[in-house]
């Protein structure tokens, strides 16, 4: 993690990601564009990760990127009402696949099992 030092302080202000960080983008009118995520609280925040590995991991292996630097990512995404930038994220939804299979069994009649009839 890169330091950015903070006047006479001995400890860092604020650390960040060393190197250029791996984003996810999506077709854009004028090329790539930065896809922005939701926070848990829903909040909007752009999304970076230090490995492709990570980005595939969490997104998936047809995940479009592109690398950037950390503060080129703030200064794009702060614009568009993202404040933040979450570091290598996991994936914390329900894999999509099929829905389960859903057995529907006729419940047996009340009335008929209290009187001892089938109904």
């Amino acid at each position: 993690m890169a330091e950015l030092p903070c006047g006479e302080d001995p400890e860092p202000c604020e650390t960040g990601p060393a190197g250029p960080l791996f984003v996810p983008v999506r077709p854009g009118p004028a090329g790539c564009v930065a896809r922005l995520f939701r926070t848990p609280v829903g909040g909007r925040t752009a999304v970076a990760f230090t490995t492709a590995h990570r980005l595939s991991a969490a997104l998936g292996p047809r995940q479009a990127w592109i690398r950037l630097s950390e503060p080129a990512l703030r200064s794009l995404a702060e614009p568009l009402g993202a404040a933040g930038i979450t570091v290598d994220p996991r994936l914390v939804a329900h894999p999509v696949g099929p829905p389960p299979t859903i057995t529907v069994r006729r419940a047996p009649d009340l009335v008929g099992a209290l009187t001892g009839r089938d109904g």
